[in-house]
């Protein structure tokens, strides 16, 4: 008998959206059946990708988000759960980075990773966290089924890499945000977990692959590859789903081993 997990009557909020992971985690989610809220900056490309996922026969919409903006989150979040519902899945994405050594972060610098990253992640978190919060003190005996939040934090969340310090220390704050969101909130039926992918490849990242700096960082990995986005989709759609109601404040490393 063949096993699947269905998300059907489930809508999903993703964060960053529009290209890379952020893009196949709407995709995978949208396959297995929730109705997905497409959220980012870059409105035409989520347009795109909705007619992507509808023409796969998926339920898709598109709201503008910034998330260094806390009127941008309150009112996306707001518009969401008014054309689709309450959200029941979060997938907290959006990052950004910028490549330098330690000693040359500029304040600018520090601010640009810090203010996606920690601070955007946050209150993104926060703000669907309290309607959740609401639902389930709310909701008769037995009705309510919880939230899931799934924020997505790296590799370099885990270990410090050279010429990546700020966004490394900004993945690592994400990690520790998530296990204090699991502590307070998993009593209310939410379940908060940290994804840590560790290199895959993308739309953005792909010619860097191909060059000589990028042969020689994939011949230290530990198995000489990369991964690509659909490697995570089994976790997605697991942590996304109620069989994940065990899994709780779980930092989990997608890495091919590389973190270890």
């Amino acid at each position: 008998m063949a096993y699947s997990i269905d998300l059907s009557g489930r809508v999903a909020l993703i964060t960053g959206a529009s290209s890379g992971l952020g893009a196949q985690f709407a995709r995978v989610l949208a396959r297995a059946g929730a109705a997905v809220v497409l959220a980012a900056r870059r409105i035409e490309k989520l347009k795109d990708l909705r007619a992507q996922i509808e023409g796969e026969g998926g339920d898709a919409h598109v709201v503008g988000l910034d998330v260094t903006d806390i009127a941008s989150i309150k009112a996306a979040v707001a518009h969401a759960e008014t054309e689709v519902g309450s959200i029941d899945i979060l997938v907290n994405n959006s990052g950004v980075s910028t490549t330098q050594r330690i000693q040359d972060v500029t304040e600018e610098d520090y601010d640009y990773v810090f203010d996606t990253n920690v601070k955007g992640a946050f209150f993104v978190a926060q703000e669907v966290g309290k309607r959740m919060l609401a639902r389930s003190r709310g909701a008769a005996p037995g009705t309510f089924t919880g939230g899931r939040i799934i924020n997505v934090a790296s590799a370099a969340g885990l270990r410090a890499l050279p010429q990546i310090g700020a966004y490394s220390i900004s993945k690592a704050a994400v990690v520790h945000m998530t296990e204090a969101m699991a502590l307070e909130w998993g009593r209310f039926g939410i379940n908060v977990n940290a994804l840590c992918p560790g290199y895959i490849e993308t739309d953005i990242n792909r010619h860097h692959w191909s060059t000589e700096q990028g042969q020689k960082l994939v011949s230290m990995l530990p198995r000489k590859r990369v991964g690509k986005p659909e490697d995570l989709d089994a976790l997605i759609v697991m942590l996304a789903s109620d069989q994940s109601h065990f899994v709780n404040g779980a930092v989990i490393a997608a890495t091919d081993g590389f973190h270890l």
